[in-house]
């Protein structure tokens, strides 16, 4: 048991942490692990592999991602942009060498192969992205005549370009919509409320002309013609799985479905364990946003309010498309669902964003010593 009264660190931590929002993350983490034996070993026998290849990986996954979010929760929120720096580098950097010596996937170029292992850096710069936008933000809202606002927009001029050439729209749209959530928050201008409006669907219409295949997605979705395989797939599933799902190892539906283990995991558990479960599941995404907005109210420090505000509304964001596209009601999109699709990748990222999460909502003595101390009445001043 951790005293209260010792003042080393992991006791400072223990008493610190948002309890609620480490349960939440490590419990969502286990349905994800729960889901992938569901999910994974039909995709697995598809494509030639023992069943359990994909659990045995997502179990293998979950070790060193749960050790990310432990260790970055211990950071100061200085640390934390200071890290989120480093990482942006890092990950922008290999955005640029994907485009040239990335493994092409289904017509996109999104992953590198480093020490064997396939890696997609975007998915990392999305956590980093937000807490430097952060800082940027609260740094012009502190000093307005530091050029923090700009220096975001240049920043995300970077970025969504970077992604638009591998190309990918989906975390293109995901991107534009937190960091324009974080811009609204910091104060936008009503110019720039307009502007960022006649871009983005400037831009969605673009990529409409530009990528084919963005073109037969929206078609495909408005018109319902065409190889609609796995959306049809997926809405079999959910209807199949009625109320209370089929059971356990009962899914017949999700044999087929592809991508069951990632991007359509979602239909997956609405087949074996029914629409009720995966309300409850909305239901906990939603309170995991909803908590984190709530800090972002209370919170005092500019840094603190938009990173965490931005943080979670990239995670509920996401969780909104991939939850969209199962429900068919978003053109199909590969996204994972945050902390229970299967991905090393994409794993490893959410854990980093929930890291930045639990470091900036922790209870910090100092901040409430400080807080108290604009209140108190100096010596020898008679208190009104």
């Amino acid at each position: 048991m951790v005293s209260r009264a010792e003042r080393g660190p992991l006791a400072d931590w223990f008493w610190t942490i948002d309890r609620f929002f480490l349960a939440m993350f490590i419990f969502l983490m286990g349905i994800g692990f729960m889901l992938s034996f569901a999910a994974s070993p039909a995709v697995a026998e598809r494509i030639g592999l023992e069943p359990f290849h994909f659990v045995k990986r997502h179990a293998a996954f979950m070790i060193p991602s749960i050790g990310v979010m432990l260790g970055l929760s211990f950071l100061t929120p200085r640390q934390v942009r200071r890290t989120a720096i480093l990482i942006l580098i890092i990950s922008v950097a290999m955005m640029v060498l994907v485009l040239f010596v990335g493994q092409e996937v289904k017509g996109g170029r999104r992953w590198i192969w480093i020490a064997g292992l396939s890696i997609q850096p975007s998915e990392f710069m999305k956590p980093a992205f937000v807490v430097v936008c952060a800082w940027l933000f609260a740094e012009h809202a502190r000093q307005p005549e530091i050029p923090g606002n700009l220096f975001a927009i240049i920043l995300f001029g970077i970025v969504a370009a970077l992604l638009v050439a591998q190309p990918d729209l989906g975390q293109t749209i995901l991107t534009t919509a937190v960091w324009g959530g974080m811009f609204f928050m910091a104060g936008m201008p009503w110019i720039w409320i307009m502007l960022l409006g006649i871009g983005g669907a400037g831009g969605l219409l673009s990529a409409y002309y530009v990528f084919p295949h963005v073109a037969g997605r929206i078609d495909k979705f408005m018109t319902g013609e065409g190889d609609t395989f796995q959306i049809d797939t997926a809405r079999e599933a959910i209807i199949r799985g009625s109320w209370f799902g089929q059971g356990p190892g009962e899914g017949i539906v999700k044999r087929i479905i592809p991508d069951a283990h990632t991007d359509f995991i979602f239909s997956v558990a609405a087949e074996e364990f029914g629409i009720v479960f995966c309300m409850a599941l909305v239901a906990l995404f939603t309170v995991l946003v909803l908590r984190g907005l709530s800090h972002a109210y209370r919170e005092r420090n500019d840094f603190n309010r938009f990173a965490v505000a931005g943080l979670v509304l990239q995670m509920g964001i996401q969780s909104i498309i991939n939850i969209g596209v199962n429900l068919e009601l978003l053109p199909a999109k590969g996204m994972t669902l945050p902390l229970i699709s299967y991905g090393g990748s994409s794993m490893v990222a959410v854990c980093v964003t929930a890291g930045f999460i639990l470091a900036l909502t922790r209870h910090r003595p100092e901040k409430r010593a400080q807080d108290r101390s604009l209140f108190r009445v100096p010596h020898g001043m008679p208190a009104e």
